[in-house]
């Protein structure tokens, strides 16, 4: 019986801590969370919250910690790797090129579990906008688009890259054709 009323207790608290998260209210979510993660470390609905409420705190290495425990307990549970790659990219201006990596890996490896995770693709387009590597990028948006069609981002950034790209090219046939010009006379 007190088990019972233990279990209980503890999935209501976890569904209070998952609605404050949702709530956009992640310190309280935490509060909510961090004592259950304590109780129970292998609970990976506790730690995909807690580490949502981290990543939400900017609390990336805490994040990194409690996700890929989970990780290691559930390998094929993709918002697991969708979160923990949010986690090792933190503030996408501020990443360097192995956090970078390191978040294309998870989130790699949360389109591998499954195809159709939201959002991991939008998040690779972006992080292949900020390396410079368009058409990756606008790859990564367009098979956002594929499964969101309404996704108005995506669509943003699709537009901006493509007509990017053009000019880019348009600079670089200019170049050439002013480079030519020059070797004849």
């Amino acid at each position: 019986m007190a088990t019972e009323r233990n279990a209980e207790e503890f999935n209501r608290t976890l569904a209070e801590g998952a609605w404050l998260l949702r709530a956009n209210q992640p310190t309280e979510a935490m509060e909510k969370l961090l004592p259950l993660y304590e109780q129970a470390p292998t609970n990976v609905d506790v730690a995909i919250n807690l580490g949502g409420a981290y990543i939400l705190l900017a609390k990336w290495n805490k994040a990194v910690r409690v996700l890929s425990k989970a990780a290691e307990l559930q390998p094929n549970n993709a918002m697991i790797w969708s979160n923990l790659g949010a986690a090792q990219l933190g503030r996408l201006e501020l990443a360097g090129p192995q956090q970078q990596q390191r978040a294309i890996r998870a989130y790699e490896r949360a389109l591998a579990v499954d195809p159709t995770t939201p959002n991991v693709h939008y998040h690779l387009g972006l992080i292949y906008k900020e390396r410079g590597e368009l058409s990756q990028a606008i790859r990564h948006f367009e098979d956002e688009l594929a499964l969101n069609p309404l996704d108005q981002h995506a669509r943003y950034w699709i537009e901006r890259l493509v007509a990017r790209a053009a000019s880019e090219q348009e600079h670089a046939t200019q170049r050439q054709a002013e480079g030519d010009s020059e070797e004849e006379a």
